[in-house]
C-alpha cells in the first residue's frame, strides 16, 4: 500500500500546485492591467498639476482646428500673453478612424508641452509621447522637439 500511497501524494501535490500556478499567472496579468507596468509618459500626465482648462475639442476627419476651435486657441493665446498656465485637449481621428488625443499645456513661463495619447490607434506603437517647445510662435500647430 505504500506504493499506492506515494502515488496518491504525488498526484495530490501536482493537483494542489496547479491552482498556485494559475494564481501567479492571473496576478501577473492583473498587475499589467492595473498600471504597475504602465507607460512612464502616461504616468507623468496622470500625476501632473492641472492647469486651468481652455476646453476639449473633438475634430472629425479632415476638420481644421483653426476653424473649429477658435475660442479655445484664443484662450491659450491669452494665457501666453498674460503668463498664465492653461491646457487644452484635442481629439482627432486617424485615416482609419482611430482616436488620437493631444493635450497642450502652456506653462506660466511660456513653455508649451504636448502629450499625445496614441493608445487607441491600432496602427501605432499604442503609447504616449511627449514634446516641449520654448516660446512657441503658433500654438497648436507647432512642431516641438521630442
Amino acid at each position: 500500500m505504500t506504493g499506492q500511497s506515494n502515488a496518491r501524494h504525488r498526484c495530490v501535490a501536482a493537483v494542489s500546485a496547479r491552482p498556485w500556478l494559475v494564481a501567479v499567472a492571473a496576478t501577473s496579468l492583473l498587475a499589467g492591467g492595473c498600471g504597475m507596468l504602465d507607460d512612464p509618459v502616461k504616468e507623468r500626465w496622470a500625476s501632473r498639476t492641472e492647469f486651468s482648462s481652455c476646453g476639449d475639442v473633438s475634430l472629425d476627419q479632415g476638420e481644421e482646428i483653426k476653424k473649429k476651435a477658435a475660442r479655445e486657441i484664443a484662450c491659450l493665446r491669452e494665457s501666453l500673453k498674460s503668463s498664465k498656465s492653461a491646457e487644452l485637449k484635442v481629439t482627432y481621428l486617424t485615416v482609419e478612424g482611430d482616436p488620437i488625443r493631444e493635450y497642450y499645456r502652456l506653462t506660466a513661463q511660456g513653455r508649451l508641452e504636448v502629450y499625445t495619447d496614441s493608445t487607441d490607434d491600432r496602427y501605432s506603437d499604442r503609447k504616449w509621447s511627449f514634446a516641449k517647445c520654448y516660446t512657441p510662435e503658433w500654438l497648436i500647430e507647432v512642431s516641438c522637439d521630442q
